[in-house]
């Protein structure tokens, strides 16, 4: 069974991403391709519009004409997903599919992991990487979202804020 699963975007008719999205799932649940696909998104988000003086919450696509799809790159997939209506084809050159890194589907929102800490604001910590390694401090900040905790520290008897990533400290025990 391969389990080289990369994302790979696919351009869409405006308008019909959530369509080309639930029919390209439809085929993979009736053809039994769950070895060949694993995930199909159309990345959206939550935006507040204030239209005759009311707010609502609106969901909007990050990427209209665009849908993103983990899956293993077969002559078999290729056809799959080049025939579902709808789709005009592969991002890439000569639409010839070209997977994302995991670097760029982490940047578009597509794949996010979720950092679960064991510290909390208040805590006292020891820094275990980067220059400020083997200090102590007191976390001030945790921002989750950015992969960001600012910790203070004691540095030549003054108090000094560092801005670390979530997993460049630990709790002190």
């Amino acid at each position: 069974m391969p389990e080289d699963f990369k994302w790979y975007v696919v351009h869409t008719y405006s308008g019909y991403e959530n369509k080309v999205a639930s029919n390209l799932q439809t085929t993979v649940e009736n053809r039994n391709l769950h070895h060949l696909f694993d995930d199909i998104k159309v990345p959206t988000e939550i935006v507040e519009e204030i239209t005759d003086g009311k707010t609502k919450e609106v969901e909007r696509k990050l990427f209209p004409g665009y849908v993103f799809i983990k899956m293993v790159y077969t002559d078999e997939s290729w056809y799959v997903v080049k025939n579902i209506r709808g789709c005009t084809g592969f991002v890439g050159p000569e639409s010839k599919p070209v997977p994302l890194t995991d670097d760029e589907a982490s940047k578009m929102g597509v794949e996010t992991h979720t950092v679960e800490v064991s510290y909390n604001v208040g805590d006292v910590v020891r820094i275990i990487d980067g220059p400020l390694e083997d200090l102590v401090g007191n976390v001030d900040n945790i921002d989750i979202a950015n992969n960001s905790v600012r910790v203070i520290v004691s540095m030549f008897g003054r108090e000094t804020p560092a801005d670390l990533e979530l997993n460049q400290v630990e709790p002190l025990e």
